[in-house]
């Protein structure tokens, strides 16, 4: 898999945070988010899942995401909003993979990201969320076009 280092701007989001196993509430919460940007007449120009947590580590009962349209940076959660966040994703220095996801598999793409990362010689993970940016709504067919963000640093040099 193929990834870029990229320095990111931070993104304004808002829609709706979960806990859960990921299959589930991932799903949940873009029903909910798509209910309430219909409801509202938003036109988001990104929709966009972030993850919180390692599922390697944390039980997936405590598993957080939030599933999320951009939004500007003056954005006001309306009324009728009930349970809606109004966040940031955080900018600053990514790997970047664009990948196509078969079979609304999205964890197989994930960790081959993140054992293609955990070997580059320059840079690590980084203790922020990651997320994904969807390129199309891959709802009916199960295959969907992704931007994979993880934030990483620089390894520290080796003695």
């Amino acid at each position: 898999m193929m990834y870029q280092i990229r320095d990111v701007p931070v993104r304004h989001v808002a829609g709706f945070h979960l806990v859960g196993p990921w299959d589930v509430t991932v799903k949940q919460g873009f029903e909910q988010l798509m209910l309430w940007v219909r409801t509202q007449q938003l036109d988001p120009e990104e929709w966009v899942a972030a993850y919180y947590d390692n599922p390697d580590v944390v039980p997936p009962e405590k598993l957080r995401c939030a599933t999320l349209i951009r939004v500007n940076a003056d954005f006001t959660v309306p009324p009728a909003s009930e349970g809606v966040i109004c966040t940031a994703l955080a900018g600053g220095t990514y790997a970047v993979a664009s990948v196509q996801v078969d079979n609304n598999d999205f964890e197989t793409p994930w960790r081959a990201f993140f054992t293609e990362l955990l070997q580059d010689n320059y840079y690590q993970p980084d203790a922020k969320p990651c997320y994904e940016v969807y390129q199309n709504d891959g709802s009916q067919t199960g295959t969907w076009m992704i931007d994979m963000y993880v934030p990483v640093m620089n390894k520290p040099a080796s003695v």
